[in-house]
């Protein structure tokens, strides 16, 4: 971080000048020891590119640099710019152009055409109803019958017309069509062509890709992904760099760590000087390679689910209960540890019917949980959730002094496909994220709040807390968008609901333990 401040080696603000467009860069270091020497050292690495380029004296060089001139990657790109360019040019030519615009005034002509025809026909019918009601007792029998035939023909060739404009026009368009397909076609064929050149780029470029691990072993990214894809920019973050030249130099890795400097992202939350774990779908797979061989420590999380915390009950009868969970306690079976609130209400309500669990809590977040005890009770107090009946409040403590005592936070989450289980805010896609808050107290430089949860969405507090845009105070303890503490200071302090049976209104209240 000192480096960063002070050097001079090439030109990036991070976005900490006024007005400035660029962010920041997560970066990583890693502590080695020379096995030679037994000298200990540090190396540094940045994920992505820097400053437009992949090679900086001060960081270690990417696993396979995309950028050099020599490798097949700008050639390659440039045939697919040069392919892309094509089909751009093709996008906005006249004669394509022209073909749409030729189609849409044919369809228009025929649509106009054939409802004009349709309004005359309209008008002929009133004309000929008339004529046949006028006639009917002013003329003689004959002439009468022969009138009715007139305008029976009249009515026979108008819808004659009718067909056969409507004919015409269906080849007019046709002919059209024909034009336009041929030009789809070709559209097609730039796609396909395209996509082909990328795919097949992306595979060549994932094969270049190969990373050791401690017992020398070296795997590509697509082996290591197999039989999924390995995403965009595999490889690019600071973690992989880092390992991987220390293998390549008999360097053995001692302790790592990743940090974000300078301007966060709008969308996700990142804050400057702050440490963050690796990401899950590019670094993980990555990582599960190349520490084979080295020892690790435990892994926290893993370790905590290990003290397997109990639920506390707060009230039942036969249709319901309300517990009260621990936090660093899953709601329900996770992917390596199946110990939850869920797997413990079954052993306590072994006869119970339907899923039993009503709402969730985030394993780090501790409170009130709601239960049925049968498949009828669950859908009546889901059906409260869904239309917004029951009545939550968290109570948090925030890394900062808040200056308002109370707002509303409106920020669209939706899952950080990168990284999950993060969440990230995106006006495009994230789903909308209402929460009402209030200010308790500021003490020590922290502050304790009321959360008023509207929707409910994952993380939803969390990210609405530390998000820029939100109250830009993380939560003590937040280790995914804030810094790690002893745990996560957030709790589930109340909740009421209408009981399903009796009608009565029911409210809990079970108080933090971190509030004093």
């Amino acid at each position: 971080m000192h480096y960063l401040k002070n050097q001079n080696d090439f030109i990036y603000d991070f976005g900490f000048k006024k007005g400035s467009q660029q962010v920041g860069k997560m970066f990583g270091v890693l502590v080695v020891q020379n096995t030679n020497t037994n000298e200990i050292g540090f190396l540094a690495a940045f994920s992505g590119k820097l400053a437009d380029s992949n090679q900086h004296d001060y960081f270690v060089p990417p696993v396979f640099d995309l950028l050099d001139e020599n490798n097949f990657f700008k050639a390659e790109e440039a045939k697919i710019n040069a392919l892309h360019n094509d089909y751009e040019v093709f996008l906005n030519s006249d004669e394509y152009k022209l073909t749409l615009a030729k189609l849409k005034e044919v369809e228009d002509k025929a649509k106009s055409d054939l409802k004009s025809h349709k309004q005359l026909e309209k008008e002929a019918k009133k004309q000929r109803d008339l004529k046949r009601k006028l006639a009917e007792n002013t003329i003689e029998k004959s002439n009468f019958e022969t009138l009715l035939k007139e305008l029976a023909e009249e009515s026979k060739s108008l819808s004659i017309l009718y067909k056969k404009k409507r004919k015409y026009w269906n080849y007019q368009i046709e002919a059209a069509q024909k034009e336009v397909d041929y030009s789809l076609a070709k559209q097609s064929d730039f796609k396909e062509q395209l996509q082909q050149k990328s795919s097949s780029l992306q595979q060549r470029i994932f094969k270049n890709y190969r990373f050791l691990n401690a017992k020398g072993e070296v795997k590509d990214a697509l082996t290591i992904f197999n039989p999924h894809q390995p995403p965009a920019g595999t490889g690019e973050c600071a973690a992989p760099k880092l390992l991987q030249y220390a293998y390549l130099h008999n360097l053995k890795p001692i302790a790592m760590a990743e940090f974000w400097y300078g301007k966060s992202l709008k969308s996700q939350i990142r804050k400057h000087g702050e440490f963050y774990p690796a990401c899950r779908s590019k670094c993980e797979p990555l990582l599960a390679h190349m520490l084979q061989g080295l020892e690790v420590e435990e892994n926290p999380i893993e370790a905590s689910l290990l003290g397997r915390k109990k639920i506390q009950l707060i009230f039942e009868d036969e249709y319901l209960a309300v517990i009260l969970k621990p936090h660093e306690l899953l709601s329900v079976p996770g992917k390596r540890t199946k110990f939850s609130v869920l797997t413990q209400l079954q052993e306590l309500y072994p006869n119970a019917s339907g899923p039993l669990l009503v709402h969730r809590l985030d394993m780090s977040t501790s409170g009130i949980m709601l239960m049925a005890k049968s498949d009828a009770i669950h859908k009546q107090l889901q059906a409260q959730f869904i239309q917004r009946k029951v009545k939550k409040t968290y109570q948090a403590l925030l890394e900062g002094e808040l200056q308002e005592n109370e707002g509303e936070i409106q920020l669209p989450l939706r899952v950080d496909l990168d990284n999950r289980p993060h969440q990230m805010v995106c006006n495009k896609h994230g789903k909308p994220a209402h929460t009402k808050w209030k200010k308790i107290r500021v003490k020590a430089g922290k502050t304790l709040v009321e959360f008023y949860p509207i929707t409910g969405r994952t993380h939803q507090l969390r990210v609405h807390a530390a998000h820029p845009l939100g109250l830009n105070c993380p939560i003590l303890g937040d280790d995914l968008y804030g810094s790690p503490a002893n745990r996560l200071y957030l709790h589930a302090y109340t909740l009421g609901f209408t009981h399903p049976v009796t009608n009565e209104k029911l409210v809990f209240k079970e108080p933090v333990d971190f509030v004093n």
